[in-house]
């Protein structure tokens, strides 16, 4: 009988002690019989995703654990997002995540998201299909504010620059972009295919400003809508699929935000749509391990991703971090009847007094049906997989083949 698998990464689990929660982390001061009993009984260790003292993103660290090698793997965020949006990419796409924001008639932006914007899509439809110079672009709405521009054509390169104001400084302060004008998009290397890209983006984004400026739905906002500015530009790769990589049948992906979703489209995942899995707060948990169970009947492999901790984590929120890990663990309860293996992690930590992520190393456990116990770790924790996990200290690059041959 072929061995199923079940990755559950929540994440930005990972953490560090907070005072008011004795010195402890959220993890470490939630009760989570169901994760202690797999940790008791399976194997457990730390992790540095991307390396010591490297800060992981989210995209990188999923796709570091998936097996697959940066940079060389790496597409970019912006073919990652559009993947997860449903967007067919073709080879020489050019993929760039964008928002839509407030300027001024100088161009100096006010709101970085046009005051939050529920739905992008009323506001782009007239923008999905111009051509320029060549050039087609595609517009497709993402969550909120959030977009993505694709840029099909000849000769294209991702190497250009991005316009979003958030990207002019390093600062730490909030909104200490207000005010500056948006970037000009520009080469970052002489090729002829960056200039041509730069320039193209740049005709592009000027006369969708001219566009939304006209839109009737601007004339009745505070905030117009009347800028996209772009970031993350990606040139679209093909990626060996994750179950040929690791000689797997079939692979799934279980996600409610579009970067995960993108994550396991360009990984060759099959995505399973679960009604209640947003992303968010709200999102349904019992639905999404429910589905992974389920999906077990067709796939040998099921990779379950979950938000809200970091979403927690980012707001310094250490209380609702701490009962919504106790979510989770209700959510699994007795898991290890599927007769899977099990692996729980993070992609990276992000402690709640940075309220951002962090090169801090995150616990992980491994179960399996019949797994020889070599540590003596009863509560899963940070702390506690580090100081006695069977599996020691590994790398993010070495994690999948320990899970899939635990």
């Amino acid at each position: 009988m072929t061995q199923k698998h079940i990755l559950i990464i929540c994440d930005g689990m990972g953490d560090l002690p907070i005072s008011e929660l004795g010195n402890k982390t959220p993890l470490e001061s939630a009760k989570t019989p169901n994760m202690d009993r797999l940790a008791k009984n399976g194997l457990t260790g730390v992790m540095y995703v991307l390396g010591r003292g490297i800060r992981p993103n989210s995209d990188e660290a999923h796709l570091t654990l998936f097996g697959y090698q940066l940079p060389q793997d790496y597409p970019g965020r912006g073919p990652i997002e559009a993947a997860g949006l449903g967007i067919k990419l073709q080879e020489g796409d050019v993929a760039i995540r964008g928002n839509l924001a407030t300027v001024d008639e100088q161009l100096k932006v006010i709101d970085r998201r046009a005051g939050r914007i529920e739905n992008s899509a009323p506001f782009i439809q007239e923008l999905d299909g111009i051509e320029i110079e060549g050039v087609r672009f595609l517009v497709e709405p993402g969550t909120g504010h959030r977009l993505v521009v694709v840029m099909r054509g000849a000769g294209l390169s991702d190497k250009i620059s991005n316009s979003d104001v958030h990207y002019l400084t390093e600062s730490k302060i909030e909104n200490d972009w207000l005010g500056h004008k948006v970037n000009i998009v520009k080469p970052l290397n002489n090729t002829p295919e960056a200039k041509f890209t730069a320039l193209v983006l740049q005709k592009f984004l000027e006369k969708a400003h001219q566009s939304l400026n006209k839109n009737p739905l601007n004339q009745k906002r505070n905030l117009k809508a009347n800028y996209i500015l772009t970031r993350g530009p990606g040139y679209f790769k093909k990626l060996q699929p994750f179950a040929e990589k690791w000689s797997l049948s079939k692979a799934a992906c279980i996600a409610g935000a579009g970067l995960y979703k993108g994550l396991g489209v360009i990984a060759g995942m099959d995505l399973i749509d679960v009604p209640g899995a947003t992303g968010l707060p709200n999102t349904d948990l019992v639905a999404k391990i429910s589905a992974s169970r389920a999906a077990l009947d067709v796939y040998d492999f099921v990779f379950v991703h979950i938000k809200p901790t970091d979403i927690f984590s980012e707001n310094g929120d250490y209380l609702r971090k701490k009962d919504f890990i106790e979510k989770i663990d209700m959510a699994i309860d007795n898991l290890e009847e599927t007769g899977a293996s099990i692996s729980i992690t993070a992609d990276h930590a992000t402690p709640c007094k940075n309220k951002d992520h962090s090169a801090d190393p995150v616990p992980f456990l491994i179960f399996r049906p019949g797994i020889k116990k070599v540590d003596k770790v009863e509560k899963f924790s940070e702390s506690k997989c580090r100081e006695s996990g069977g599996l020691g200290i590994i790398e993010g690059k070495d994690f999948m083949k320990i899970f899939l041959g635990a």
